[in-house]
């Protein structure tokens, strides 16, 4: 190839240069030719050894398939048969179970029809002794009627009237039985229990040294001189109502000499127009805008006082550690009444009565004085507040965190819930012990007859009371009655009904003792 291409280069004719090339060219040609021929050959001889091969892996596929394909049949059989073994098995069980069954079955109902007939037959015979029952029934009502109707004939009572006098009977004996059984329980009570109780109250009572005069309900006001009267009423009147207006009390000037009356609801209203009128005769000078100073400085100073009678109350019974506020309302306490007993004294005294009971009973003194002292202390505030005093109090109490058994007896001592425990009873006895002693309360002569017509009334309106007193200034209900109609042991429960139906109708101070008496007399006369 290197010659012939130096003899190209060589030749100098284009011709021979054009042959050259086409020589070339063809030779190119022919080797492609060769080269394409060649490997055309290759490829067929690969094409036909794959061929085989791809032949021969069917060929070994599809025995492998056939081989399997037996091999999954012959245990696809095995496990039918097995299958059908075990269906054959459990069919044989089921057939043996339900043939089980049937026997039973038919064994019950055999058994059924047995039981039937027996409650066929026994049916027939409780049948016929029903009638046979029934007819006996009738033999005896009609014997029964008969012997009605000859007691009836023989007693002179109908049915209805021997049954009303058989409960009448039956009833008076149980009331009969039941007032015996009371009678012995109240006197076995007694013996053990009134004479320590008696001890117990008397030793309180002796040794309780309280004043036992009651307070005035009006304030008066001694004046140097009879010319002080027209200076306290002022040109036209404008003094004294300015007073008036300023403390709400109202002045009573009339022809008593040297003296004024104040007279108000509030004791508090009267002390501070007391006080007032006071230092105004002292400084001389009385004119509105003065008496408006006065007025306050008074306020001011009662406002002291009851801070000190407050403090003073609590340290003379013996109660520490108390709010403050209600040292304040306690010392409010001063200035309210109840029935002409200042209430202050009477919660004082309570407190001393509470504490030596408690003492003598062995229960804590200084809790029973603590809860004596308070358990008015809703009368402080009751004009104030709407509500009984002594919800008032129990709320007063439970606001500044007292004791549980102080706002239990401040709840019970007027009875509005049972005393649930010991310090509320010994309160509610105290209470009772201060408000009942000769001269520690008096009330309106008006309301004090009424009471004394009711309870009267209330003892002659029960069968049997032929007369009824209201003594010891109704202290005592007397009764006299029928000893004809009246039992010895129906007195027990008259008196209980009485003392019940006075409880619930009627209000009034201490208690009240209801006294039964029954007696028989027979009078002569020699001639």
């Amino acid at each position: 190839m290197t010659q012939l291409f130096i003899r190209v280069f060589a030749f100098s004719s284009p011709w021979e240069y054009v042959l050259v090339a086409a020589a070339g060219l063809l030779l190119l040609a022919a080797g492609f030719g060769v080269g394409f021929i060649y490997r055309t050959m290759v490829a067929e001889k690969k094409i036909g050894s794959a061929e085989s091969q791809a032949q021969l892996i069917l060929d070994n596929a599809k025995k492998e398939a056939e081989r399997k394909k037996k091999e999954i049949i012959v245990e696809g059989k095995e496990e039918i048969l097995k299958n059908k073994n075990e269906s054959e098995r459990e069919l044989k069980e089921r057939r043996n179970e339900i043939n089980r069954l049937e026997r039973r079955t038919i064994q019950k109902e055999e058994n059924l029809d047995r039981k039937l007939e027996n409650l066929e037959k026994k049916e027939e015979q409780y049948n016929q002794k029903i009638k046979n029952i029934e007819a006996k029934e009738a033999q005896i009502d009609e014997l029964k009627q008969k012997q009605i109707s000859v007691l009836e004939e023989y007693s002179g009572l109908s049915s209805e009237q021997a049954k009303a006098f058989l409960i009448e009977k039956i009833e008076s004996e149980a009331k009969h039985d039941a007032a015996v059984k009371v009678a012995e329980i109240e006197q076995e009570l007694k013996d053990t229990a009134d004479e320590k109780a008696k001890n117990i109250i008397t030793m309180a009572i002796q040794r309780c040294a309280a004043n036992h005069v009651t307070e005035a309900t009006v304030s008066v006001v001694v004046l140097p001189n009879d010319d002080m009267k027209g200076r306290i009423i002022g040109r036209e009147g404008r003094n004294i109502r300015t007073i008036e207006n300023l403390t709400g009390v109202d002045l009573i000037i009339d022809d008593t000499p040297e003296a004024i009356t104040l007279s108000s609801f509030d004791p508090m209203r009267r002390e501070v127009a007391r006080i007032a009128i006071e230092k105004l005769m002292t400084d001389g000078r009385i004119h509105p805008t003065r008496i408006e100073e006065t007025v306050e400085k008074a306020k001011k100073e009662v406002e002291a006082i009851i801070k000190q009678e407050g403090e003073k109350a609590v340290l003379t019974t013996g109660v520490h550690s108390m709010n403050s506020e209600l040292i304040k309302l306690l010392g409010r306490l001063k200035y309210r009444t109840s029935y002409g007993q200042n209430v202050l004294k009477h919660s004082i005294e309570v407190s001393y009565i509470a504490g030596m009971i408690a003492d003598e009973l062995g229960v804590e003194p200084a809790l029973a004085r603590r809860a004596g002292l308070l358990h008015d202390i809703g009368k402080a505030l009751n004009h104030e507040v709407e509500g009984s005093h002594v919800q008032i109090g129990v709320d007063i109490a439970r606001k500044y965190r007292e004791n549980k058994e102080v706002i239990h007896a401040i709840e019970a001592h007027h009875n509005d819930v049972e005393p649930q425990t010991l310090v509320a009873v010994i309160v509610q006895a105290a209470d009772a012990i201060s408000a009942a002693r000769p001269g520690a309360r008096r009330e309106d002569i008006e309301n004090y007859i009424k009471r004394l017509q009711k309870l009267e009334e209330i003892a002659n309106s029960y069968d049997g009371v032929e007369k009824s007193y209201a003594i010891q200034a109704g202290r005592e209900l007397r009764l006299m009655v029928k000893p004809e109609t009246v039992k010895d042991e129906d007195m027990v429960i008259i008196a209980r009904d009485i003392v019940k139906k006075i409880e619930e109708e009627m209000e009034y101070p201490g208690q009240i003792k209801v006294h039964v008496i029954r007696e028989s007399r027979a009078i002569e006369f020699a001639k």
